[in-house]
């Protein structure tokens, strides 16, 4: 009964064998995407069917109502953060295409031999911290349209 270390190297490595073949196999009775293009119909049957069972159980509504019970507390406080967010970007997004659309009119003007000078007030460095959307610069009140006698 005495084993030398070749026999149980040899025991080993057929085991290992062995294993390898098993999870080889396995591997390919559990890869679900080669299931599914064997077999798409039988598939297909398995989804509906889990689908229906899945909606006939309610758990869909279970877990929204779930979801309006856990997160009623914090809609206002999220509601405003975004409204806040949603204000400093569109301020910003106003900013940049005036920018742009100045940008344009000092080329236009250019073009045409006129002075770039002439135009409204610069608005660039307005930014969220404007006051908001659809708010500007204060000094803008002020200030006539160029052009026009009042």
């Amino acid at each position: 009964m005495a084993e030398t270390t070749a026999d149980v190297r040899r025991d080993i490595e057929q085991t290992r064998e062995r294993m390898s073949t098993t999870l080889a196999e396995l591997e390919q009775r559990l890869n679900i995407m080669q299931v599914v293009r064997d077999h798409p119909w039988p598939a297909l049957a398995v989804a509906v069917g889990a689908g229906v069972a899945l909606s006939a159980s309610g758990a869909d509504a279970k877990a929204a109502a779930a979801t309006v019970v856990a997160t009623k507390g914090s809609r206002t406080k999220i509601s405003a953060a975004l409204d806040d967010i949603v204000a400093n970007l569109m301020t910003g997004v106003h900013a940049a295409l005036q920018d742009r659309i100045d940008g344009w009119v000092d080329e236009l003007k250019s073009a045409i031999g006129t002075s770039a000078s002439s135009r409204t007030p610069s608005r660039r460095g307005m930014v969220a911290s404007s006051g908001g959307y659809g708010t500007g610069p204060v000094d803008d009140l002020s200030m006539g349209q160029p052009g026009r006698a009042d």
